[in-house]
């Protein structure tokens, strides 16, 4: 009974505030983002026997990534 009610504020909201929806949709990605490289980057360059490849993959990763988003919009 809750839930289609909170969609409804939920759903008004978003068209309210679409103006907004954009720049907080970059905040969400960017806090992400942090979240990876702060979490994620240094815990796998612990092991000594592949950083080098680990690091290529990542930057592989994160380049592939912005090319398609860029190219499908």
């Amino acid at each position: 009974m809750v839930e289609p009610i909170a969609g409804m504020f939920g759903a008004a909201f978003v068209l309210k505030m679409q103006h907004v929806l954009p720049y907080a949709l970059c905040f969400a990605a960017g806090a992400m983002i942090f979240v990876v490289v702060e979490e994620l980057i240094p815990e796998s360059q612990r092991q000594q026997a592949n950083i080098d490849f680990v690091t290529m993959a990542a930057l592989v990763g994160f380049t592939t990534m912005m090319i398609l988003d860029v190219a499908l919009g």
